[in-house]
């Protein structure tokens, strides 16, 4: 904690505010900025073409993944959406503003919630990528997800009407658990998890078998089970089995520089985790191809070799500048990956033991244990029904994330009686997710046009 926080916290420690009193300023805000505020989606002055952000956004990637990347962009608006997080950012940066900033995810669209193991072996859900993760305005991450939301609906042939409930269910979600939690005892509120409890509180039960199979497969999801996928021996050595293009071999130089950057990242660890990390021993390097946005990143899977016959897979993730960055007066940022694994920590209930960052050949990276029990519910899978539940466990698990930086009882404040802004989000959900068709349909002609590049894969 730098000296200025700390003279904060000092001054402010020990200084009890009648809840009442915080509720009574969130209520104050809507006097500046009305629910009906967010129903606008205003475009951003400036806004650049989809050729020109999709080539902005390709600077610094691998240049022979880039086309895989656009390629992947180009499957659906829904696929568009999830690899464009800067340029909604552009266009939110002109709307309406609470003047309420939490610790954002950055990227809340509804496949960027998913399931994991905690320490303890328990399956939970929660917002699982913070690629873009910065402190600004809540209401960025919630317009996010509403909007994901009518265009996942779209994708899986959910009417309209389907798609803007589970937008607004997803707003009346989000606002009933910041009331919850702005009622329970502090430290209550700050351990919420989301674990299959949630989906009865978030009035998500048709979801219950969904989550059930997710979590079932989740369980499997560990580097054992990686190593007997993609591994193989070969005598002494212990090596990943290639399969391009997703996973390919690197260079002795590049292996080398990985290797040599995972002392600094041992040292990101808490002193209990760094023990146990120092037991295992280092047996081979590959790169991996990941997402949808992160497609020509630098992404290299690490696998160690633990007690007897025991692997445990890492990822070193490169971390490029938020998205969100160019919008919001953030404070300089020194190291991306700390950027990002800070984000994660204080969003997260409960946070991989072994999230870490470090500095790999002058770039920086997160690494984190790959395939840690992860699964998740495709929400272009859903029919009307479940997408709806869908919408209220992702708004319920959004407020318990933001609640993790911001007072819950400010928004809970902001959002009460809130009946307006359901409709205001869900019809601003509505015709993002038609710019984004837009969008779309320009990549389409871009590509068709020889403008860019796209491959399959």
């Amino acid at each position: 904690m730098g000296e200025r926080k700390r003279a904060e916290a000092a001054r402010a420690l020990g200084r009890w505010v009648e809840p009442e009193e915080v509720l009574a300023r969130g209520r104050e805000l809507r006097a500046a900025v009305s629910h009906e505020a967010h129903r606008k989606a205003p475009l951003a002055p400036d806004r650049p073409t989809v050729v020109e952000y999709v080539e902005a956004s390709n600077e610094g990637r691998l240049p022979e993944l880039v086309p895989l990347r656009v390629g992947r962009m180009l499957a659906s608006p829904f696929a568009f959406f999830r690899g464009s997080a800067g340029l909604m950012a552009g266009d939110l940066a002109v709307g309406a503003r609470t003047g309420l900033d939490a610790q954002l995810c950055g990227d809340a669209h509804a496949a960027n919630f998913g399931l994991y193991g905690t320490p303890e072996g328990n399956i939970v859900m929660d917002i699982n990528d913070f690629d873009e993760t910065l402190p600004g305005p809540w209401e960025w991450d919630l317009k996010r997800l509403a909007t994901s939301l009518v265009l996942a609906g779209r994708e899986g042939g959910v009417s309209e009407k389907g798609c803007r409930d589970a937008a607004e269910d997803a707003v009346r979600a989000y606002r009933g658990a910041a009331r919850h939690l702005a009622e329970l005892p502090f430290l209550e509120s700050w351990s919420a998890l989301g674990d299959e409890s949630a989906l009865s509180k978030s009035k998500a039960d048709d979801l219950v078998d969904h989550f059930a199979k997710a979590a079932s497969k989740a369980r499997k999801n560990t580097s054992a089970r990686v190593a007997a996928k993609w591994t193989r021996r070969e005598g002494e050595h212990w090596r990943f089995v290639p399969d391009p293009p997703v996973l390919t071999a690197v260079s002795p130089g590049v292996a080398r520089d990985v290797v040599d950057a995972l002392p600094s990242y041992v040292d990101t660890l808490r002193e209990s985790r760094y023990n146990l990390i120092m037991r295992y021993g280092v047996s081979d390097v590959a790169f991996r191809v990941v997402g949808t946005g992160s497609v020509g990143l630098r992404n290299y899977l690490v696998l160690l070799r633990g007690n007897g016959d025991e692997a445990l897979v890492l990822q070193a993730k490169e971390a490029r500048p938020s998205a969100l960055a160019p919008f919001l007066p953030a404070a300089p940022v020194k190291h991306e990956g700390k950027r990002v694994v800070h984000g994660a920590r204080l969003v997260q209930a409960e946070t991989d033991i072994l999230l870490g960052w470090t500095t790999i050949d002058g770039r920086p990276f997160i690494v984190r244990q790959f395939r840690n029990r992860k699964g998740e519910i495709d929400a272009t899978a859903l029919k009307r029904d479940d997408l709806d539940d869908y919408g209220r466990l992702a708004g319920a698990l959004l407020a318990r994330a933001h609640s993790r930086s911001l007072d819950p009882r400010l928004l809970a404040g902001y959002c009460a009686g809130g009946e307006e802004l359901d409709r205001a989000i869900g019809r601003y959900a509505l015709d993002y997710a038609d710019q984004t068709c837009a969008d779309h349909e320009e990549l389409v002609r871009a590509v068709g046009a020889g403008r860019l590049p796209a491959a399959t894969g």
